[in-house]
């Protein structure tokens, strides 16, 4: 679906304290999280305006997220 939310809370609503936590407390991992985030407002963006750019750009920002998003979950996982 065009412009979903994928944004990290959204993704993790089961582990939004302890995200809340990390993004406080832990510097790389609030880096990380803020990256992820501002990766998943710019492909929704450019989703929503029928995506100005080309699929192997589109493709690498996706991939980007998807690789980010599965280092925070792992972060997250193991405390």
């Amino acid at each position: 679906m065009l412009g979903e939310d994928h944004s990290l809370l959204h993704e993790f609503p089961e582990h939004q304290a302890i995200i809340m936590e990390r993004c406080k407390s832990d510097a790389a991992f609030n880096k990380d999280a803020k990256h992820y985030n501002a990766l998943d407002k710019e492909i929704r963006v450019l989703e929503l305006n029928g995506a100005p750019i080309d699929d192997e750009s589109m493709h690498q920002l996706k991939h980007d997220r998807a690789e980010l998003k599965d280092s925070l979950y792992m972060r997250l996982s193991n405390k």
